[in-house]
């Protein structure tokens, strides 16, 4: 078992500290939540959060948007990210509709989460691992501080199961999750204190045969703009 992880201090603890109790009241007393047994991080599922149907609308939507997936600290040719990705557009009422599935389930503000992004995985590509919240000593910094600060939850949901391959893996933890159409699985960034949790590192493993989709949306401190 992974021991709890070292406090990081952080400019948006007390917020984000904040948060983290708000969710955890919440999940806490919903039966159809499941959490997964580690006391290291706070990673919970729903079965079935969206439909099959819903799930066939928002793979033809990844793949009308999906492009060479960027990262803040390094290109689509480094070999970290290879998948497609895109944003959702929010003007279109059935995106707005599923987030605001989301933003309800968590009991989150809908105005302090990012674009809610769809991602798209062939065979061979992977995303390593790394940690979803921002490290306060990499040049992106401040600019994500002006634009609602650090990201606090994260929910993914897997649009399709895949032949082989794509799982969810948090190593920290020995926690290995399989694509399970329709489920809808998130995270708290940060510890109970606000901190930054390293034991959220996660990675999503090579697809071996078959097309993973996937739909993301990040959760930030304040206000996101």
């Amino acid at each position: 078992m992974s021991k709890p992880a070292a406090r990081i201090e952080h400019p948006d603890m007390e917020a984000l500290a904040l948060i983290g109790a708000n969710v955890r009241a919440r999940v806490e007393a919903d039966d159809s939540i499941f959490r997964f047994p580690t006391e290291a991080a706070e990673i919970f599922a729903v079965a079935n959060f969206f439909t099959p149907a819903e799930c066939t609308r928002l793979r033809g939507l990844v793949d009308a948007t999906a492009e060479p997936s960027r990262l803040f600290e390094s290109t689509y040719e480094s070999g970290f990210r290879t998948s497609y990705s895109g944003n959702l557009s929010r003007a279109d009422p059935f995106i707005r509709m599923i987030e605001r599935r989301i933003d309800d389930l968590l009991g989150l503000p809908s105005e302090n989460a990012e674009t809610v992004q769809g991602q798209r995985y062939m065979p061979g590509q992977e995303f390593k691992a790394h940690q979803d919240y921002f490290h306060t000593s990499q040049p992106y910094w401040d600019d994500v501080r002006r634009r609602g600060g650090q990201r606090s939850w994260t929910a993914m949901a897997f649009l399709n199961q895949v032949e082989e391959g794509g799982a969810t893996d948090f190593p920290k933890l020995d926690l290995s999750i399989p694509p399970q159409t329709g489920a809808l699985l998130f995270w708290n960034n940060m510890n109970p204190d606000g901190s930054p949790n390293p034991n959220t590192l996660h990675a999503g493993r090579p697809v071996v045969r078959g097309t993973k989709y996937i739909i993301t949306k990040w959760y930030r401190a304040r206000k996101w703009a």
